[in-house]
Order: structure tokens, then sequence, then C-alpha cells
């Protein structure tokens, strides 16, 4: 079964709601199999818009990947963060 990423593109606008955000959501995002691949380090930005952040997140299926997002606990993350970046977030299928 192909797994699925979580691909995040950020533009930071305020550290401490950042923060916020992420201290709730990596317990939620943890408890549905996500796994860190990268998260903030260094990159280069090779063609398209820059981004100040950019994290990617495995998740053992694409249901898996839905189901945290659409959860009660990563939907409350996001609140809480909320006027602290700018992101796009897609999650992408892999190759089985």
């Amino acid at each position: 079964m192909p797994k699925a990423l979580w691909i995040a593109h950020v533009n930071v606008l305020d550290a401490e709601r950042l923060g916020a955000y992420a201290a709730a959501a990596t317990p939620v995002i943890a408890s549905h199999g996500g796994v860190f691949l990268a998260r903030g380090g260094a990159y280069e930005q090779l063609e398209g818009q820059d981004h100040t952040r950019n994290v990617v997140a495995q998740f053992p299926s694409l249901q898996a990947a839905h189901d945290c997002y659409n959860s009660e606990g990563y939907q409350a993350a996001i609140k809480l963060g909320k006027g602290g970046y700018q992101r796009s977030l897609m999650i992408v299928e892999t190759v089985d």
C-alpha cells in the first residue's frame, strides 16, 4: 500500500504562534502514524517561490493523512497557530 506525504511550504509570521501550533500538532500527527522527514532544516530554493520553512511528514496511507488533518486535535492546533504563518499544504501519495 502506498504511503502518503504532507508537504508544507511555510512563511513564518509570528514564531510564538507557530510554536504553539507545532507543540499541539506534533503529538496528533504522531498518533496518526505521521513521521517527520524534514522539518525546517537547511534547503536550497531552485525554482518557484521561496518559503522560510519547509516540512515533510510521512503517513502510513493516504487515509491516515486525511484522518489526521481532519481530526479534532489537528484542527485545534490550526486554531492555536492562526496568524502565525501562511502556508500551502498538500497530501501526495507515494509510489509503491
